[in-house]
């Protein structure tokens, strides 16, 4: 046992020690049946993907996409490595912005200019956004590559939806991307007066590691990073322990060779959390795509959805042809009242792609 924090005995997060253990999934209609990290979800048993031929592309030649359910009721978005939508602009940026409007397949998106956060850049070299939200009139977004070549976290923020940013002085050198939680409009529906975020526990945005970890700050002082608190285990009653000192972190979920890439929102119609995970065949990482969720930040996570495959080829073959390097997200404005369906946004051929799901979930008692 670790030492004591808060005056709270620290015992190993259950979670972690079950997602050590890789599980096959059973086989069922859309649920992949290949061996996954986690224990399948005691309350979806499906997934049904929309016809690959439904896809929507939109903005040619770019990835990323955080997304924020803003308090006028659209989607704002960053981009990376492109141009974004329209109006076309005349340089590929590492970091732009767009205002994406309506639901689909009738999806409008602009592009959204901004002297002061607009960044240059190539891979590794350029800044990204990793995350974004709204939080009471305010946007905040997690930026990795803040070192310059791959690695760190850093923060800005904007109260005039993406036109002007401040930059925080400050990084976070342990992580490489982090992923706030995203809930309703203008972080309507939040949990508590906290906003949430996991990351890989690594300072690279483009290693695989085997750890996910959680991080919380008050929301009244998300720019400030002496705020910020890391899950550090459970107490005696399995309450979550947080601790100031990022040195005491714990992993939420256990993914060995497959967390890297990823994105956490709520749906409220099945209350769980939803964390989408894409990782590479580098350095002892699996190609895979998986969707895992949770009744709370802290877990305990189980998998909905795991695959290493699309159709019959490779997430590896398809990763040029379909974007699957970058992250996907599930943004809760595109969630069914009762939960059981969304709209999955990804980079699919370097475009801002979305592709309907269905959920199966189980009855009562099962």
């Amino acid at each position: 046992m670790k030492t004591p924090i808060g005056g709270s005995t620290i015992l190993p997060a259950p979670l972690a020690m079950a997602s050590a253990i890789a599980l096959l999934l059973a086989a069922a209609p859309g649920l992949a049946s290949e061996a996954g990290p986690l224990p399948p979800s005691p309350v979806i048993t499906g997934v049904e993907w929309a016809p690959k031929d439904s896809i929507i592309y939109m903005a040619d030649d770019s990835d990323n996409w955080p997304l924020a359910w803003a308090d006028d009721g659209h989607l704002y978005t960053a981009y990376g490595d492109g141009w974004g939508f329209e109006p076309h602009i005349d340089i590929k940026l590492s970091l732009g912005f767009a205002r994406v409007s309506g639901d689909p397949p009738d999806i409008t998106a602009v592009n959204i200019r901004s002297e002061t956060g607009e960044r240059l850049g190539d891979g590794r070299s350029g800044k990204k956004a990793s995350g974004l939200i709204q939080v009471d009139g305010v946007f905040y977004m997690f930026v990795r590559n803040a070192d310059g070549a791959g690695n760190e976290t850093t923060l800005a923020w904007s109260d005039d939806y993406l036109e002007t940013w401040t930059w925080a002085d400050w990084t976070i050198p342990e992580l490489g991307f982090c992923a706030f939680v995203d809930y309703g409009p203008n972080y309507e529906g939040a949990r508590d007066a906290y906003v949430y975020f996991l990351s890989p526990d690594t300072p690279s945005a483009y290693e695989e590691t085997d750890d996910v970890i959680l991080g919380r700050a008050p929301k009244d002082g998300i720019a400030d990073r002496g705020a910020y608190e890391f899950f550090a285990g459970f107490n005696e009653e399995g309450a979550p322990v947080w601790s100031r000192d990022i040195s005491e972190r714990r992993p939420v979920a256990a993914l060995p060779g497959c967390a890297n890439r990823l994105d956490v929102s709520y749906n409220p119609g099945l209350g769980r959390y939803f964390m989408t995970m894409r990782s590479r065949a580098r350095a002892g990482g699996r190609d895979q795509f998986s969707i895992y969720d949770a009744p709370a930040p802290w877990g305990p996570w189980t998998t909905v959805y795991y695959t290493e495959t699309w159709g019959d080829e490779t997430l590896a073959d398809m990763h040029f042809q379909e974007g699957w390097g970058e992250s996907a997200r599930i943004p809760p404005k595109w969630i069914s009242e009762d939960g059981q369906s969304f709209h999955l946004v990804f980079a699919g051929r370097d475009h801002f792609a979305v592709r309907a799901a269905t959920l199966t979930v189980a009855e009562p008692g099962e």
